[in-house]
């Protein structure tokens, strides 16, 4: 979840007011929406981050996957096409690439080596 929130631009911001209920409707909507959602805390917010993590975490569903700063990472699968689930981040086996691995210098300059070179000019 960190990883994919990373990117994320902020989504909510809690102001002056703190967390309202107006706050938690939007908050609601956009976790509809997005469901892994970036949120902000302004510097005039009155809670501290985690008051506010504790509070948004207490929602029904809605979970805290991150706190860096003053930016909150928050997520609440969808009811119906979840795009994170628990076994989609399995790993799945990489296509092997096809011909000769390249050896020695010409592997850390990106070419191929001498012999792949040959073969190459011969076919």
């Amino acid at each position: 979840m960190r990883s994919a929130g990373h990117a994320l631009a902020p989504v909510v911001q809690i102001g002056k007011q703190g967390v309202t209920e107006p706050v938690v409707a939007q908050l609601t909507h956009a976790l509809f929406d997005h469901e892994l959602i970036k949120l902000k805390l302004g510097a005039e917010c009155p809670d501290s981050r985690f008051e506010v993590a504790a509070r948004l975490g207490g929602e029904p569903g809605v979970q805290v996957a991150q706190i860096l700063g003053r930016t909150l990472l928050l997520y609440k699968r969808h009811p119906k096409e979840p795009q994170f689930e628990k076994g989609a981040a399995s790993k799945e086996p990489k296509a092997k690439p096809a011909g000769r691995k390249l050896k020695g210098k010409a592997a850390a300059k990106g070419r191929k080596s001498k012999p792949a070179a040959r073969l190459a000019r011969k076919s």
